[in-house]
């Protein structure tokens, strides 16, 4: 996938399937606007795509932002556009799970999720739209999760979020096909990331053994896709959920 020239911006950018897009997207030559709450590592990440001796003719910029927050949010989309001069792609990936059973959970953990998993993504499309529209021409990739289209128990706030990002990316993809801009979503099986590491070693074994594949995805199995969607191959898919499980969820 040839991405030269387009600007692509990741949220949750700082580390697992967010930082594994951005390596692959300027991998295909796009520049790439890095959101997370951690410079650090954000920096850490641009350093990596854009070192300091130069030479790829690929840009990486690093923009820490609480996604929760609208006003950093928005005065951060507008410096990329200052720095990077447009933005082709976005991809939604920033998520955060605060599990609890639903009789237990607090009201404090279910907005969390909620405001981070899809409100950030709604933020995000709304203040990205109008450079695509613009240009007529741009690639929204929304990551959800196979728990959102199956439903985990003690996970309500999380498969909420993950589900309605589905529903938002159709509804996108409608009200955008028309101007050459596709919405599309990946919804991710179980990946090794640091969400994932927490879980105990009797919790994994049992996961594995509702994947047919027979192993654990990587984030580099869910940025290869990722890349596809966001590329002019992609160019006729909208409005499409693609699982990337392992054979977890199948139809």
């Amino acid at each position: 996938m040839n991405l030269t020239g387009r600007v692509a911006l990741i949220t949750g950018a700082s580390q697992g399937i967010g930082r594994a897009c951005a390596l692959k997207l300027a991998k295909c030559g796009a520049s790439v606007a890095l959101v997370a709450r951690n410079q650090q590592k954000l920096e850490q990440v641009a350093q990596q795509i854009s070192p300091a001796d130069g030479g790829t003719g690929v840009l990486a910029r690093a923009f820490p932002v609480d996604v929760e927050n609208e006003e950093q949010l928005k005065a951060a989309f507008k410096a990329v556009i200052s720095e990077l001069g447009k933005i082709d792609i976005l991809v939604n990936n920033a998520g955060i799970t605060r599990d609890q059973l639903i009789m237990r959970m607090k009201r404090a953990d279910w907005d969390a999720v909620l405001n981070t998993n899809l409100t950030s993504a709604y933020l995000c499309t709304q203040q990205a739209i109008g450079s695509m529209l613009k240009q007529r021409w741009g690639r929204i990739i929304n990551i959800t999760s196979v728990f959102g289209q199956t439903g985990q128990a003690g996970q309500t706030n999380y498969s909420a979020s993950k589900a309605g990002l589905i529903g938002l990316t159709m509804a996108v993809a409608r009200e955008v096909g028309s101007r050459n801009i596709t919405c599309n979503a990946v919804a991710p099986g179980f990946i090794e990331t640091a969400m994932t590491s927490t879980l105990s070693d009797e919790l994994k074994q049992t996961a594995l053994k509702t994947i047919p594949l027979g192993r654990v995805g990587a984030p580099e199995d869910v940025a290869n896709c990722v890349a596809f969607l966001a590329s002019e191959e992609a160019g006729y898919i909208t409005g499409h959920v693609l699982n990337v499980n392992g054979g977890m969820l199948m139809g």
